[in-house]
């Protein structure tokens, strides 16, 4: 019987796990690949309990297919059935095409195996021909019976993924490999943002061309015209805008992205403040939109220079996910004897014009890495590690993520309910918020005992750490006394 190959993200997707931790059953070779894919057979065999019903699928099709329909149809929407009834037909042909395709794989297969064995009765003796065909007939017998039990787990599976290739098409980067998946009208741009990669582009609206990448297989669609010119010979050779045109089939597309901070370019941004978000009386969360035509581009952990004027500026973490560059997020704390600080919590109001400069600073997400990460945040140093948790959540790629949040003041963890709602949404992420007496060093190495005795080989993790200077030396140090690797030990002081 043939082998129906899926790529590792569609196989995550179907199974409901990351991709991280279908790559740890191949490392630990509990899951076999082919040409780095990975057979329907092999992966229900590992995940026998796979979910093939997907109560929430009627809800994702009504949502996509009122961004997605045609606009010559939503002229006569009288002769349209409800969303509902189109998803059940939808999913009734996947399943009737879906065994289709499982029955012409096998006789494709079968066929081919046949005339290999008619071939090799041309050199049988005369004598033992009609042995030989015997053989060939009971042989041929046993092959129609196996057909029959052909497992209806693998075809439902082989329905769902016939669905969502419908509903979403995968695109593969090149020269990187990545994949991601673009749904609904969302532009190849928007689909790779979302899903935390770091396509190089700069207005996004079709203006500077920056997003300039080759097509080099499948079917895209403009969604939106540019003003960008591509020559004759770049649209012969098959280049497109990524923030102009979504994926109608699976793509292959060679594009350039952003692997380091060197690779970001400094960018000076006139943006608006949308709202400022009061924690508490020293607390606020100020949240800033660039123009429609100016993202800024970092990559998750990074730093800005935010300016009212002059002498009114502060350096702070970005606490927003480079997922979406248009709405970024700071936290601000009050301070005694900072312009901006004051200006912030007295005077600043909603709609004011404020500039970022940056991005800079590399504490920044390892985003090759597929190892497990521990988050270690103190007080304030919460808002980087929350773009790094954001961005991680978004590439799907860690195995497991765990977030220790320590804090001396009762205030200090500010966005306590956030974490929780990660941890009761994410099967592969755990949270642990921790009260500490500010400086005591015995009970700081109490919470680092704590943290090593729940991950004894720290060897194995990727460590992101941040918050005030005295604090994370102190919990720098303890960990590497206790077997952290210094290349996988980030630290950053807030």
């Amino acid at each position: 019987m043939p082998q129906q190959l899926l790529t590792l993200s569609r196989a995550a997707r179907l199974v409901g796990v990351t991709r991280g931790a279908l790559q740890k059953k191949i490392r630990d070779s509990e899951l076999s690949t082919f040409e780095g894919k990975i057979a329907i057979t092999d992966l229900l065999r590992t995940y026998p309990a796979a979910k093939l019903e997907d109560d929430s699928m009627l809800e994702r099709v009504t949502e996509i297919k009122a961004k997605a329909r045609p606009r010559r149809l939503t002229q006569n929407k009288s002769t349209l059935a409800s969303a509902e009834v189109l998803a059940s037909r939808l999913t009734c042909v996947t399943e009737e095409v879906s065994q289709l395709r499982l029955n012409l794989m096998y006789h494709v297969e079968l066929v081919k195996a046949i005339t290999e064995k008619l071939h090799s009765l041309i050199t049988a003796n005369e004598s033992s021909l009609k042995t030989e065909v015997q053989t060939l007939i009971t042989w041929f017998q046993n092959e129609l019976i196996r057909k029959t039990e052909i497992s209806a787990h693998s075809a439902q599976l082989l329905a769902k993924d016939t669905f969502f290739r419908i509903m979403a098409a995968t695109v593969k980067v090149l020269p990187s490999g990545h994949e991601f998946f673009v749904e609904g009208a969302d532009s190849i741009l928007q689909a790779s943002l979302h899903a935390g990669l770091n396509l190089n582009y700069g207005c996004s609206s079709g203006n500077c061309g920056m997003c300039k990448s080759r097509l080099i297989s499948g079917e895209v669609r403009k969604i939106q015209e540019h003003d960008y010119i591509l020559t004759d010979m770049e649209k012969n050779m098959g280049y497109i805008l990524a923030c102009s045109n979504t994926a109608v089939t699976d793509i292959v597309l060679e594009a350039a992205e952003a692997h380091s901070v060197a690779d970001i370019s400094q960018q000076t941004i006139v943006a608006e403040v949308r709202k400022l978000e009061s924690l508490s009386p020293d607390l606020l969360i100020l949240h800033v939109k660039t123009p429609r035509t100016k993202t800024l581009r970092f990559i998750s952990g990074q730093d800005v220079t935010l300016s009212l004027s002059e002498t009114i500026k502060g350096d702070y973490a970005i606490a927003s996910c480079p997922c979406d560059g248009h709405h970024l997020q700071f936290h601000i704390r009050k301070m005694p004897n900072h312009p901006f600080s004051d200006f912030v919590f007295h005077q600043l109001k909603a709609e004011q014009t404020i500039v970022v400069e940056g991005p800079k600073g590399d504490f920044v997400l390892q985003a090759e890495s597929t190892r497990p990460i521990i988050f270690i945040a103190y007080e304030d140093g919460f808002a980087p590690v929350k773009s790094l948790i954001e961005h991680s959540m978004a590439l799907d790629l860690a195995e497991f993520m765990h977030f220790y949040w320590l804090a001396a003041h009762e205030n200090g963890h500010y966005l306590n309910n956030l974490c929780r709602s990660w941890a009761d949404a994410l099967d592969n992420f755990s949270y642990n918020n921790v009260m500490e007496k500010e400086h005591d060093a015995t009970i700081l190495a109490q919470t680092i005992l704590t943290i090593t005795t729940e991950h004894p080989q720290l060897a194995d993790y990727e460590i992101y750490l941040a918050g005030y200077t005295k604090v994370v030396d102190a919990i720098k140090n303890l960990l590497l006394q206790q077997g952290a690797i210094t290349e996988q030990l980030h630290c950053k002081y807030c």
